[in-house]
């Protein structure tokens, strides 16, 4: 009779995922504010809100190809509703993203190459594959009258870039703010900030926005850099890495089949004809 009580404790001991996942989280918080300080030292691009672009002379070859760049993603919004909100891909981000507001289209993630996506922006894909120390890049596509709520980024070892690609007419009423600075979007350029810094994203048009969103290291000293290694590595063997993982591949997978479903449409409307 003892036994089963004993296997019925040991299994409540247990933490569950979810216990598991909140306790890394208030581990993670703790531990990025302890080395936020540091790395702010290490830094060597300096430690504002909004960042100079010119460190990082290697994405010039996003600017100088952006349309290409909007040619494809053009022909992935023709199946938008296919396309996954923010907070589909990764449950931790349902504070921020709601509804129909917020959709991501990966191309990279956590450092991971998705082929078959990447397969339907070939030249977008290539050109982020010759940018250093890529960790993750996306179309972030916010629809009419969005906004995404101050939130701040995991770690101070990343800078977040966008770069401009339909933007709304009345750009100045569509934009983002990081404490005390607005950055507005223009088509084909690309401005650098740090996102834990607080900010959000107003879109106050009746316009579609849509941007290349990407991730790189931050350029630090050695020992910056080793900890953010180690960090990172912990990440990826966190839910907070492992769900949203599984979550793309699922997305990819539905995504594929809405294109192969409309490839073989048009096919046999042909064939009619």
């Amino acid at each position: 009779m003892n036994a089963p009580q004993n296997t019925a404790k040991a299994a409540s001991a247990k933490p569950d995922r979810s216990t598991a996942h909140k306790m890394f989280m208030r581990f993670g918080r703790k531990f990025r504010s302890k080395i936020a300080g540091f790395q702010s030292r290490q830094s060597l691009i300096g430690d504002t809100p909004v960042l100079d672009k010119a460190h990082f002379p290697e994405f010039k070859v996003l600017e100088d190809n952006w349309r290409d760049v909007l040619g494809e993603v053009k022909e992935i919004l023709q199946f938008r509703d296919q396309v996954p909100k923010f907070h589909e891909v990764s449950t931790d981000q349902k504070n921020i993203s709601k509804g129909d507001e917020w959709r991501t289209f990966f191309l990279f993630g956590f450092g991971t190459k998705l082929a078959r996506n990447c397969a339907k922006a070939p030249k977008t894909a290539a050109m982020l594959e010759t940018i250093p120390n890529l960790q993750t890049a996306w179309f972030s596509i916010l629809a009419p009258g969005a906004h995404i709520p101050p939130h701040k980024g995991v770690t101070k070892g990343i800078v977040t870039c966008h770069m401009g690609l339909i933007v709304p007419k009345d750009r100045e009423n569509c934009r983002l703010r990081v404490e005390d600075e607005y950055c507005t979007w223009q088509e084909g350029k690309i401005f650098v900030f740090d996102d834990t810094f607080r900010h959000e994203v107003s879109n106050n048009t009746d316009e579609e926005r849509v941007v290349l969103l990407w991730h790189v290291d931050r350029p630090m000293k050695t020992p910056a850099r080793l900890l953010h290694k180690l960090f990172v590595a912990g990440l990826k063997k966190s839910s907070f890495f492992k769900n949203p993982q599984k979550n793309m591949e699922t997305f990819e997978d539905r995504f594929e089949q809405a294109t192969r479903d409309a490839a073989e449409t048009l096919e046999k409307m042909s064939t009619h004809d």
